[in-house]
């Protein structure tokens, strides 16, 4: 639907890639389960079918503004305090941290990557069993609480393995939130609306990153020895807090899914759950005896898309790595502790605005591809002109880009995984899950590229993230061919496994012309 009018022009080129053709045909024949049988047709639900078009549309868009104020805003913050309790440790270095406990460069970057391997390991069980309850307003809330606790329990470590043994804790608790937040958007919101809201969600990250220098830089100033605590201390304590007050807050906005929420009208309930089953031409989330986990995981799996899609997000990711020990880069640019706390935000705030614009843009369009694949090319830019000077203007410059250059099309990749897998949810959970978290094994290494006696240009670091940006690039570009040659069967009428051919399932857009891929 988000890309039905669009697709002519750019499906046509397919027949340029004959050599493709054995990926596309291994896409259908192994992507789902058996398609070939048509799917019988359903009727809209009676307070949905008795709407003129008009009346539709204006209560379709009431329904989705007041989605968005009960949604967006709960977990934009919630995300925030997410990634602040997850980097906090790289401002803390400059306040404390890596002196008081005496550690070295190699055991304070161990620190900072241990995280990761227990974010990696709970990732795909955490969204199965997300899928699986369909309780989102209440489990999400509960894992933040216990991450707040384990992030603040951070502030009484006395020792270089007690750091470590609380980061690895920390890891595993938070891996719940962001790809249980994505998987949740997508039962929400239809294709054209996704790659907005994933934007808003990942703007959290963005903005935690400017917030994060100027809290550290405030603490640092005002409590620094307070009650006989460094600076780093009270940022624990303080950030742990306040995700354990927001936490508890989300239990009394955040709604389950369309189908399982008490919060809407039951026209309103009814109208949420169709425009869905509109959006592909199937049903989403149903019940939870619906969902199984080794099914989602086997269809995932199989599906050659998602190993396209994994290596595209895993680069992309690598990529921006740099963000993850960002406040020691910029203090590499020789002013104080906190002048460089306070030097880390406009690059974070311009990422803010271009990801906003660049995802509003493509949902309008309907496009993916070039939304991911221009913004990369500042962020190449960026990291071949931090290797190559030691000159300050010029290296800023180049830090201001590689925030906005990664992830200004990284939330269009994040919806385009939706987009690509749609359905069911069982294999969207799995998909997003498993992504997400191969995506963040480039972390455990990422950190150990930026020892300070690399600085201040980080030659092999600089020179890894340009490298993955281009692969990014490519994959990208291999996907689209894959969609494309996808999207041209379709056109014929071909079946092809994972998507609803013309005429099948629900009526409306997706029996006129049929699902397909957004390119």
């Amino acid at each position: 639907m988000a890309y039905a009018g669009h697709q002519d022009g750019h499906v046509s080129g397919a027949h340029t890639f004959n050599d493709l053709k054995p990926i596309s045909d291994h896409v259908s024949e192994t992507s789902f389960e058996n398609v070939s049988t048509p799917r019988p047709a359903r009727e809209p639900p009676p307070l949905v079918k008795d709407l003129s078009s008009d009346e539709r549309q204006r209560q379709e868009l009431a329904l989705v503004r007041k989605i968005d104020l009960r949604l967006l805003p709960m977990i934009v913050l919630m995300y925030i305090m997410n990634y602040l309790d997850r980097n906090n440790i790289a401002a803390a270095r400059l306040i404390g941290l890596e002196e008081e406990l005496k550690l070295t460069s190699s055991q304070y970057l161990t620190a900072l990557s241990i995280l990761f391997v227990g974010y990696i390991l709970m990732q795909i069980p955490s969204n199965l069993f997300l899928n699986k309850v369909g309780k989102p307003a209440v489990y999400l809330p509960t894992v933040m609480i216990v991450w707040g606790i384990v992030s603040g329990a951070t502030a009484g470590v006395q020792s270089y393995g007690g750091l470590v043994a609380v980061r690895f804790c920390l890891g595993f608790v938070e891996a719940a939130y962001f790809p249980g937040c994505l998987f949740y958007l997508s039962a929400w919101y239809t294709r054209k609306e996704l790659g907005f809201r994933t934007a808003v969600l990942y703007s959290g990250s963005l903005i935690s990153g400017a917030f994060s220098g100027l809290i550290s830089a405030g603490i640092n100033s005002g409590l620094n020895g307070a009650k006989n605590l460094l600076a780093w201390r009270w940022l624990f304590i303080i950030e742990g807090a306040i995700t354990v007050v927001v936490a508890v807050a989300a239990y009394f906005v955040l709604p389950n899914f369309p189908r399982t929420t008490s919060w809407l009208t039951e026209s309103e309930r009814q109208l949420a759950v169709w425009r869905l089953d509109e959006d592909i031409g199937e049903d989403d989330w149903v019940g939870s005896e619906k969902q199984t986990f080794s099914h989602g995981l086997k269809l995932a799996f199989l599906d050659i898309k998602t190993y396209i899609l994994m290596v595209l997000i895993f680069c992309n990711v690598a990529s921006g790595t740099v963000t993850n020990i960002f406040p020691s880069v910029v203090k590499t640019l020789g002013y104080s502790n906190n002048i460089s706390l306070l030097l880390t935000v406009p690059p974070y705030m311009l990422a803010v605005m271009t990801t906003f614009l660049n995802s509003w843009h493509a949902d309008k369009t309907g496009e993916r591809y070039f939304h991911i694949t221009l913004p990369l090319y500042f962020a190449v830019f960026a990291y071949i002109l931090a290797a190559a000077t030691t000159a300050t203007a010029p290296r800023y410059v180049a830090m201001m880009f590689m925030v906005s250059g990664v992830y200004t099309g990284y939330v269009v990749a994040l919806a385009w995984i939706s987009n690509t897998l749609p359905r069911p949810p069982a294999k969207r959970a799995a998909a997003l899950a498993a992504i997400n978290s191969v995506s963040n094994t480039s972390s455990i290494y990422a950190s150990y590229m930026y020892p300070e006696s690399a600085g201040p240009r980080f030659v092999v670091a600089m020179s890894v993230n340009c490298t993955t940006a281009f692969i990014t690039i490519c994959a990208a570009t291999v996907l689209r061919f894959v969609l494309m040659r996808l999207n041209k069967k379709l056109d014929r009428g071909e079946p092809v496994k994972g998507a609803i051919a013309v005429g099948e399932a629900v009526p409306g857009e997706a029996t006129n012309r049929g699902f397909r891929f957004a390119l």
